[in-house]
């Protein structure tokens, strides 16, 4: 059993730098472009053997420290009772929008287990199948509120910024049940086969210093407090390293971080307790062999010696970087010495 990440996540010695990559199973990857000329997204994530197939994807073919269930952070709406599409155009919707306080009270999070049993047998069979942690996950309380109001109006986050201003009360509330479903759902993964959590909460850059203390951070609060009494905990926000002070606050196993901050500095600047993941611009991936292997070489040696280090990009692989340089990202973590 390779335990890297583990050991990585818990701050001790190892013989050198876990890497996985957020997004490592999709669309730059020719035998997942394959399997989307068979299925439809809807049945990679709902089929738990074509789900599995996908998890195992990188496992087989970049010998990635860690695998992560092949999933989506909105199959939480179909817990809650909501009606989940994948359109071939567009980003994923979700119906019926959920945008008042009548509409929260009509929400239940009583079944949220047996409605994404479908993920849970996806987090078994991939278990079954790997000598890695297995990460489970699960979008953040206000990324995925984003997305329940938003998800099928013109103008991207309108009903939500409406909703935060007019009435914040019947927000918090709304926050208040998808923070408990969230729990549930975790620690069903959990209960799976999952060894690691991370939590996505991939908006919470749309909100101000005041909205973030109001409407994020409370939330993620009480998912690590209670979370972490099972397992590792990695907390990924967008412009997490220029609010890692108040993400540092909540004390998780692991922060993982953008690039708007060398990884460097935000070691020197967060407490050694918590790991550090990321954090590479995944544009770079785009760039000449030569230019990644000069600048991936340079990171690396930047964190020489640092426990609690997790290789991994800022942010997810983009679909249109080519599959040989991430391998070549990947090759080039795992020769390194530490």
């Amino acid at each position: 059993m390779n335990d890297l990440l583990l050991r990585a996540l818990r701050c001790e010695k190892a013989e050198r730098v876990p890497v996985w990559l957020m997004r490592q199973a999709g669309r730059y990857m020719p035998q997942y472009q394959l399997l989307r000329t068979k299925y439809s997204l809807w049945q990679l994530f709902h089929v738990p053997e074509l789900a599995a197939e996908v998890s195992c994807l990188p496992i087989d073919l970049l010998d990635v420290d860690a695998a992560i269930v092949f999933s989506d952070i909105l199959v939480l709406a179909e817990g809650l009772g909501l009606k989940l599409e994948f359109p071939d155009k567009g980003g994923p919707r979700i119906y019926p929008p959920i945008r008042s306080k009548q509409h929260v009270e009509q929400l239940s999070i009583h079944a949220v287990e047996e409605k994404l049993a479908f993920v849970l047998e996806t987090l078994r069979l991939v278990k079954k199948q790997i000598q890695v942690p297995l990460i489970g996950f699960c979008g953040g309380p206000f990324t995925v509120a984003t997305y329940l109001i938003d998800s099928t109006s013109k103008e991207q986050f309108f009903y939500t910024k409406q909703w935060m201003k007019e009435d914040p009360q019947s927000f918090v509330e709304l926050l208040t049940i998808l923070t408990k479903a969230s729990i549930i759902y975790l620690k069903a993964q959990v209960q799976a086969g999952a060894e690691v959590v991370q939590i996505f909460d991939s908006w919470a850059n749309i909100l101000s210093e005041e909205e973030f203390g109001q409407f994020c951070l409370p939330f993620l609060q009480q998912m690590v407090k209670e979370l972490q009494l099972v397992v590792p905990v990695i907390l990924f926000c967008r412009d997490s390293s220029i609010r890692y002070e108040q993400l540092v606050a909540l004390a998780p196993t692991a922060i993982s971080l953008d690039w708007h901050l060398p990884m460097k500095v935000l070691r020197e600047k967060i407490p050694a307790s918590i790991a550090l993941q990321g954090n590479l611009r995944p544009e770079l991936l785009k760039k000449s062999s030569s230019e990644i292997e000069k600048q991936v070489s340079s990171f690396l040696n930047s964190m020489k010696g640092s426990r609690g280090f997790i290789a991994n990009l800022g942010h997810g692989v983009l679909p249109d970087i080519p599959f040989e340089n991430v391998k070549l990202f990947v090759d080039m973590v795992k020769s390194a010495t530490t």
